[in-house]
C-alpha cells in the first residue's frame, strides 16, 4: 500500500514536535512545594551565589591575614580548601545526591534534592544551590575548620573551600546553559552531559573531574570498556 500525502506530512512533522516536547521537558520548572513562598526559595538566579560568596571569601581571607598569616601560608591553606571542596563535591554528589529510595518520603526527598535536576536539567533557576542550603552548609564547614585549625588557618582554609564551591556552582550553570569555547570547558561539558544522559553512576566531579579519575568513575565513551 502506498504512503499518502497526509501520512508523509505527519511523519515529517512528528520529529520536530517530539524535539520541542523534549526541550520543554528538560527546561521545565515544576513546583516543589505547594506554598508559593517556599517554592520560590528553590529557584535561584545564577548571580546570587556571586553576590553572597565573593564578599564572604574576601572577608575570610582578610580576617586570616589579620590573624598574622603570611601570604604564602594563606595561599597554601586557600589552595587546600579548594582541593577539599572538590573532594566534598564528589562524595556528596555520589553518595548523598544519588541515594535513591524507590518509594515513600525518601523518594520524595531525593527528587527534591537532586532528582528534579536529572528530570529537568535545563531549568535555568535550579542549577545553583539555594542560599537556604549553601549558606548554612558552607558556614558549618568553616566552623569545623576553625575548631580544628584555629581562627587564622581555619579562615584561610574556609576561604578556599567556599571559592571552590562558588566555582562549582558557576561551572555547573555554565555547562548547562552555554557552550564552552575552550578545550577544558568542552571536556567538562561532555563529562557532565554523559552523567546526565548516558550513565548517572559515573561522572560525579563536575568542577573537579580528576576525582572521578582517582576513584575510577570517569564517564566512558560508547564502545570503550569500563575500568
Amino acid at each position: 500500500m502506498g504512503v499518502t500525502t497526509e501520512q508523509q506530512d505527519r511523519s515529517a512533522t512528528t520529529p520536530a514536535i517530539d524535539a520541542v516536547t523534549r526541550t520543554d521537558v528538560l527546561k521545565a520548572s515544576p513546583p516543589m512545594f505547594r506554598t508559593p513562598f517556599m517554592d520560590r526559595a528553590t529557584r535561584v538566579h545564577p548571580s546570587v551565589p556571586l553576590v553572597i560568596f565573593v564578599p564572604a571569601i574576601v572577608v575570610l581571607a582578610v580576617l586570616a591575614a589579620d590573624r598574622g598569616l603570611g601570604a604564602v601560608r594563606l595561599a597554601i591553606f586557600f589552595a587546600l580548601g579548594w582541593v577539599l571542596w572538590g573532594l566534598v563535591e564528589y562524595w556528596v554528589h555520589r553518595i548523598l545526591f544519588h541515594f535513591e529510595p524507590e518509594e515513600g518520603w525518601g523518594a520524595r526527598l531525593h527528587w527534591m534534592v537532586h532528582g528534579v535536576h536529572h528530570d529537568h536539567p535545563n531549568d535555568p533557576l535550579r542549577l545553583v544551590m539555594p542560599p537556604v542550603v549553601s549558606v548554612p552548609g558552607t558556614a558549618a564547614f568553616v566552623l569545623v575548620f576553625v575548631a580544628i585549625l584555629g581562627v587564622g588557618d581555619g579562615f584561610a582554609l574556609g576561604a578556599g573551600f567556599i571559592a571552590g564551591y562558588l566555582v562549582y556552582d558557576m561551572t555547573h550553570h555554565h555547562l548547562h546553559h552555554h557552550k564552552p569555547r575552550t578545550r577544558a570547558g568542552l571536556l567538562l561539558r561532555e563529562l557532565h552531559m554523559r552523567h546526565h544522559f548516558q550513565d548517572d553512576t559515573r561522572g560525579f566531579g563536575i568542577s573537579a573531574p580528576w576525582w572521578d579519575a582517582i576513584f575510577r568513575t570517569l564517564p566512558q565513551r560508547p564502545g570503550r570498556k569500563r575500568r
